[in-house]
């Protein structure tokens, strides 16, 4: 079998890979002094590792690994008793699909550790634990974690810190170093009929496969094959993906009823209607005058407290079912490169009492002080490209306005927007090469640990890509059109081009246009991506080897040399996928109120990503070594930054880019119905008038409009604003104000009131502490009074002795 060694009694635990070209022999010579056994093939080198018993017991006692001692009693909870009472409703769900989201419980196995009271593990204490055949009382996760563990304390070579695995690889000691796949994903017969192989061909079938897109993720197999790390992480997306299903409906509604009601809307006709109101052109050349009735075409804000505060209580429940609540990171190893970099300074570390190297106080913030500067030059970078949409934009409108196909001619404005968008999208694309100088930064710096590089580059890389993917969103709601001037006095670049305005229907068609296709084609192509390139790289590794040893002898490859042909998990582990997702994440709730349909095309994305990126775990990639975790790390701080930026702009954007302030400030105080304290659409009579102003041609004694609040040519005060702008303009700023102090009293009420332990899960562990307790107390109890019993049969008695 291909998970154990030839004799078919020893399981595999750990691959190491190596090439026999490599010049480090001497190192690997003095790692492998150990247990192995190595099976040649070619260039490339198998390091096969087992560990007995008596070593994964050892370890595991000291690495604290809790493992399961005695059955969970349940007891049923006054709610649900409350709930059973409501029996009338049993004979509706004749009519419904019996719970079709839930998976099939006779396809999953009965994963002991999830029913049962865990202890850390000891070997004095080893009669306490469920263990039935010690072969697998460790599953394969955790015996590979404990094996990893050890090799990250073995020595290389002589000398102070030549120690771990993670040198090796770093050096090019070893070329790979991995778990094995549980077999094969696939098999030939149905997993209906015949049930599942192992564990991987289960979560392909259950999880991974496109026909299970409805239905829950079995969370608790995706922990025990993968570890609690990533088993958080798809927790955390699905949860993230059932939120998103009241948004993206609110989102729908909303915006199917702005177009059902467009018709009734009293502005919306006095736009369609105004066939004799006369627009100022949008650009000086080519570009006509136009009727306002030609601009007829066509808000929610999702507050994401209520997310992560629940997040916060689903995180507690999973962190309770999968014994993270007590756990605690051991002390992280320091990298190698600070290792080098600071060796000849040392000083006491506190918690071990043991000298490791010191970063001097100067030297650490001049490296941050370099560091800062890079990442504001780099945002300089993508504000310059932002720049240049903004010239593209002002030069190309003129362009399609003189363009000779009539639908580019009559749209230059849209078409302007959609191919800056386009242009956009490329540019965005091409700047995610800010990884290497993200790389190079967060390498400069010379973080201490392994965890403090990962934050470092974490906040860099999603800073960036924040900036890179928004930047041209800021200036389409909060810059476009608000400082173009007036007629006669327009501001332009170089004194050449007029600065861009917004359409005469206003800027929120173009803050939709932007969002949605950044967002569509983003999705897209990471979608392709994430799937594309390791399928179309695997493809070509089978190619290749099908070339070389042909097509059966391909086919009888051991599980370790299949494994090894599939790629690596990315070098920076769950990153991309977790960027990608707080990203979209900051798109549904940063400028939802100008974009309701954000939600629904993240909510469609999300089921999709779900069962792509099982895909990629189960079928494309190495399997990765189980970590543990007890939350989504610096990633829940980004996410709690981007919920209070999604207050302001969301205020900003209704306040400023939105009419709902003008339309306001005109049913109060100017309209038919001013002083009544009434807003009906009867009250906005005369609003879009109103909102025009006038300007004189003077070459031809002509009248034509255009959006603001100035005076007429004829008034002593020539085109300046007129009270109706102060109006609106301190309307906009009490807005601003109240909405923000409004909304972040409710995010603290929240927060407040939802507590992050729900209740029944705070009774339960104080249950389940004190029958813990009892059980260790009543074993201890057994075993003494088992012993007592044998020596007085033996004939042997001592005094004093207890009980």
């Amino acid at each position: 079998h291909g998970l154990y060694f030839r004799d078919g009694k020893y399981r595999i635990d750990y691959i190491l890979v190596y090439r026999k070209s490599n010049p480090q022999t001497e190192k690997r010579e003095v790692f492998e002094r150990n247990v192995m056994c190595v099976f040649p093939m070619d260039d490339i080198i198998f390091v096969k590792l087992h560990a007995p018993w008596e070593v994964l017991g050892k370890h595991a006692e000291l690495m604290n690994v809790r493992m399961p001692f005695r059955r969970k009693i349940y007891y049923l909870h006054r709610r649900y008793k409350f709930l059973n009472r409501l029996k009338q409703l049993s004979r509706f769900q004749g009519w419904l699909p019996r719970k079709p989201m839930r998976l099939d419980k006779e396809r999953m196995p009965d994963l002991e550790e999830n029913d049962c009271y865990t202890a850390p593990f000891s070997q004095q204490r080893i009669h306490h634990f469920i263990i039935h055949n010690k072969d697998t009382f460790f599953n394969n996760a955790t015996r590979s974690r404990i094996v990893h563990h050890i090799l990250q304390r073995v020595k290389y070579e002589e000398g102070k810190n030549k120690i771990g695995l993670n040198r090796l690889l770093t050096n090019g000691s070893y070329e790979a170093a991995f778990p094995l796949h549980e077999g094969s994903y696939r098999s030939k017969n149905s997993i209906r009929t015949h049930g599942a192989e192992n564990h991987r061909h289960l979560l392909y079938a259950c999880w991974a496969s496109w026909r299970a897109w409805y239905k829950y993720q079995p969370l608790d197999l995706v922990r025990r094959y993968f570890g609690e790390k990533i088993g958080l992480y798809f927790a955390w997306l699905g949860w993230y993906t059932g939120m998103l299903f009241p948004a993206a409906f609110i989102g729908l509604f909303v915006f199917l009823y702005g177009v059902a009601t467009l018709n009734h809307c009293q502005v919306s006709k006095e736009v369609c209607q105004a066939r004799e109101i006369i627009m100022c052109p949008i650009c000086d050349k080519y570009c006509p005058f136009m009727r306002l009735s030609d601009s007829s075409m066509f808000y929610i804000y999702i507050k994401s407290t209520v997310f992560l505060e629940f997040w916060k209580r689903r995180r507690a429940v999973i962190a309770y079912d999968w014994d993270l609540i007590d756990w605690e990171e051991e002390e992280e190893e320091i990298r190698p490169q600070f290792e080098a970099k600071y060796s000849q300074k040392e000083r006491m570390n506190p918690i071990s009492g043991k000298p490791e190297p010191y970063q001097a106080f100067a030297d650490k913030c001049s490296r941050i002080i370099v560091s800062a500067s890079g990442i504001f030059f780099m945002i300089c970078v993508v504000i310059a490209a932002v720049f240049g949409i903004v010239i593209y934009r002002v030069v190309t409108v003129s362009t399609f306005a003189a363009f000779k196909w009539a639908l580019i001619r009559n749209n230059s404005q849209v078409a302007t927007t959609g191919t800056a968008v386009c242009i956009n999208f490329c540019i965005i694309m091409l700047l995610n090469l800010y990884e290497k100088v993200a790389l190079f930064l967060t390498n400069l710096e010379q973080p201490r640990t392994e965890s403090e590089w990962e934050n470092s580059f974490t906040l860099k890389m999603f800073l960036f890509q924040f900036v890179n993917l928004n930047s041209s969103t800021f200036y389409i709601a909060f810059f476009l059109g608000r400082f173009t001037g007036h007629p006669g006095a327009y501001l332009r670049i170089i004194n050449r081009w007029r600065l861009e305005e917004c359409h005469p229907s206003g800027c929120l068609i173009d803050l939709c246009m932007q969002m949605g296709i950044i967002m569509v084609l983003k999705q897209t192509w990471n979608n392709f991506m994430e799937l594309g390139y390791p399928l179309i790289q695997n493809w070509w590794t089978r190619r290749r080897l099908r070339q070389e040893y042909g097509s059966h002898r391909k086919a009888r490859f051991p599980q370790w040399e299949k494994d090894y042909n599939l790629q690596p998990m990315n070098a920076y582990g769950l990153f991309d996928e977790y960027l990608e997702m707080i990203l979209q994440f900051g798109f549904t709730t940063i400028f939802v109120a100008a974009f309701p349909l954000a939600p629904l095309l993240a909510l469609l994305n999300n089921i999709i990503e779900i069962r792509l990126d099982a895909y990629k775990f189960i079928s494309q990639w190495r399997r990765p070594l189980a970590s543990r975790a007890k939350d989504i790390g610096i990633w829940y701080g980004i996410l709690e930054g981007i919920g209070i930026l999604s207050v302001i702009t969301n205020a900003f954007v209704i306040a400023v880019t939105s009419d709902f302030i003008p339309r306001l400030v005109y049913a109060y105080k100017y309209g038919p119905c001013a002083g009544q304290g009434e807003a009906g659409q009867k009250c906005m009579v005369g609003y879009v008038n109103a909102s025009l102003s006038v300007f004189l041609l003077l070459i031809d004694f002509f009248f034509f409009r255009y959006r603001d609040y100035r005076d007429p040519p004829h008034s002593p005060m020539r085109y300046g604003y007129t009270l109706q702008f102060w109006h609106v303009l301190a309307a906009r700023l009490a807005f601003i104000i109240v909405f923000e102090h409004l909304v972040f009293c409710i995010k603290h009420l929240i927060s407040y009131l939802i507590p992050d332990l729900p209740k029944d899960l705070r009774d339960r562990m104080r249950r389940e502490k004190y029958l813990i307790q009892e059980m260790m107390y009543e074993a201890e109890l057994e075993r003494l009074q088992k012993e007592r019993k044998e020596r007085k049969k033996n004939g042997k008695s001592y005094h004093n002795e207890w009980p």
